[in-house]
């Protein structure tokens, strides 16, 4: 049996078939190296952009497989023609990386201190008229900003990281105006289009509560996703118009929700950005990561905050959540497992938890009033009613599949509607049916992430979404990429909010169970959230981190100080 036959379990066909190919090619009979690639290309699928190969094992937790050792392993890796010649693979210490990643990875790396050792020209302006006291944290982020070309800017939900992009922007603007220079040019940005309108909505909010003379010294607000600011190519899926030989005309560029950047994207726009720019990354690293590889944002916070050259801008204290909600969330972030399951049963009216992996009748019970109350008001064709009656309430699942996906709770919500109007849902399109959108529609001015209900209209059933400022209104027959959303799952709810959240907690054992998802659930909600599932799936939630292997965090702690 080779090497690869032993681990069959762990891969895909594809992790095969390109170990296979590479290891061929460079005629490399050593069937370690032929693992090395395979556990490589896995890697990247569960988001690492590298793999450890002295804790690989540890990290699988299979320590049963023939495993070879680390340092036979790497020797082996390490005199490979695929390392050695033309470079197919590359190490870092025990870290190997396909060549792509390692590039990128190391140009990121060398970007960002690019960027933190620009000199920023100008008189600083005052901040206390645009930070008055009671602001202190929100003041010294913008201090930060102020002093610094690349600014992280991080914070959990409520902690106004929007209050501070705004009102940075306003003083940003001032300096630009006591310079003498033409009105900045600013973009807003974020990965998805539902996070960049957002994003734009809550910024024109807060520059809206500013003096005149502040509002006339910012240009006209515009946000977009991260693909349509750097302009993707027909022919290159990886590639945009602006790159280091034709960078974004931008002097100040602000990059929303910026942990579910992805490494190759995070490359991307550094290298558009011009030397002489400002750029606000800003998220929440506790949150969960993009969905392909990388972790930039905490590795920006781990790698830079360990220097002393440069400062991160953290926001600390909510705003937003009732103290119980708020003390569940900072459990959940600090892996105390003991206090989450202390605050879960603490009585609270804010927290409930039902310790059952038996969710039926409990869902039950959450879900049909509230989907009778949908489906009333759509009958009624209150439209403003549908949709605020759609964000009373979440229901957020690890799993698109299985008993505990969202799918299943899908269907099974509209059997329950069935048994208690009496009227089976024939169509896909039903009057009160909630609706995600899953894919951007730029002509409909749609984004992945809107959501709406279905209300009942003289001429038929129109789909409401609330997109934007103001809710829009379309046939269903032009609602192509939409999905049913009695439920969702976790990762489609970063950024959005409902008064009242249900979490159904999967097994113990789901390898999606981790404590960025639970923190993730948990600071959806505004006034409650509830919590369905046994003590061990809770414990192993807060207890699993979602591992992803990366060298970006020792790359900038250990670079020179920047001169």
């Amino acid at each position: 049996m080779t090497a690869l036959e032993a681990f069959a379990e762990l891969f895909e066909p594809a992790d095969t078939h390109v170990a296979r190919r590479l290891t061929t090619l460079a005629k490399d009979d050593d069937e370690t190296v032929a693992l090395a690639v395979a556990i490589a290309v896995r890697a990247l699928r569960g988001g690492s952009v590298c793999v450890d190969l002295r804790s690989i094992a540890e990290q699988l937790e299979m320590p049963e497989l023939p495993w070879p050792s680390p340092d036979d392993w790497r020797k082996a890796v390490e005199a490979s023609p695929l390392v050695t010649d033309k470079p197919v693979l590359r190490l870092l210490g025990d870290l190997l990386y396909l060549d792509r990643y390692w590039l990128e990875e190391q140009q990121v790396c060398d970007d960002v201190l690019t960027l933190l050792g620009s000199a920023l020209p100008g008189e600083v302006p005052s901040l206390s008229r645009l930070f008055p006291e009671g602001w202190q944290e929100q003041r010294e982020a913008a201090e930060v900003a102020l002093t610094q070309s690349l600014t992280v800017l991080t914070g959990g939900p409520g902690t106004g990281k929007t209050t501070t992009v705004a009102r940075l922007l306003a003083l940003l603007a001032e300096q630009a105006s006591l310079a003498g220079k033409a009105p900045l040019r600013i973009a807003l940005a974020a990965p998805t289009g539902k996070a960049a309108a957002r994003l734009l909505e809550a910024v024109q909010l807060e520059v809206g509560k500013l003096d005149a003379v502040d509002r006339d010294r910012l240009p006209e607000l515009t946000a977009s996703t991260l693909h349509r600011l750097l302009r993707s190519r027909p022919d290159n899926s990886s590639r945009f118009r602006h790159h280091r030989e034709n960078r974004l005309p931008h002097d100040v560029i602000v990059v929303d929700e910026t942990s579910m950047v992805s490494l190759t994207m995070m490359a991307r726009l550094l290298e558009a950005v011009r030397p002489d720019a400002r750029l606000i990354l800003v998220g929440d690293p506790d949150q969960l990561a993009s969905v392909e590889a990388g972790a930039v944002l905490a590795d920006l916070v781990d790698g830079l905050g360990g220097r002393s050259d440069v400062r991160i801008a953290a926001l600390k204290t909510s705003h937003r959540f009732g103290e119980s909600i708020g003390e569940l969330a900072a459990a959940i972030r600090d892996s105390d497992a003991d206090q989450v399951i202390a605050s879960l049963r603490s009585g609270d009216e804010h927290v409930e938890w039902i310790d059952s992996d038996n969710p039926t009748e409990t869902l039950r019970k959450v879900l049909v009033p509230h989907a009778l109350r949908l489906r009333e008001a759509a009958i009624l064709g209150d439209a403003a009613a549908a949709l605020a009656t759609l964000d009373e309430h979440r229901l957020l699942c690890a799993h698109r599949r299985g008993p505990y996906g969202v799918q299943f709770w899908n269907r099974q919500v509209e059997r329950w509607l069935t048994d208690a109007t009496g009227e089976p849902l024939w169509a896909q399109w039903y009057a009160g049916r909630p609706v995600l959108v899953s894919a951007n529609d730029y002509g409909l001015g749609l984004y992945n992430g809107d959501t709406g209900v279905t209300v009942v209209r003289g001429d038929g059933l129109r789909a409401v979404v609330a997109a934007g400022a103001q809710p829009v209104e379309f046939a269903t027959s032009r609602l192509a990429d939409v999905e049913t959303m009695h439920a969702m799952t976790i990762h489609k709810s970063q950024g959005s909010q409902a008064d009242e959240v249900t979490v159904l907690m999967p097994p113990a054992d789901s390898r999606l169970l981790t404590r960025e998802l639970f923190y993730t659930a948990a600071t959806r909600a505004k006034r409650k959230i509830r919590v369905i599932g046994p003590e061990a799936s809770v414990r192993a939630a807060v207890q699993r981190r979602a591992v992803r292997a990366s060298g970006l965090a020792k790359r900038l702690g250990s670079s020179t100080p920047l001169e």
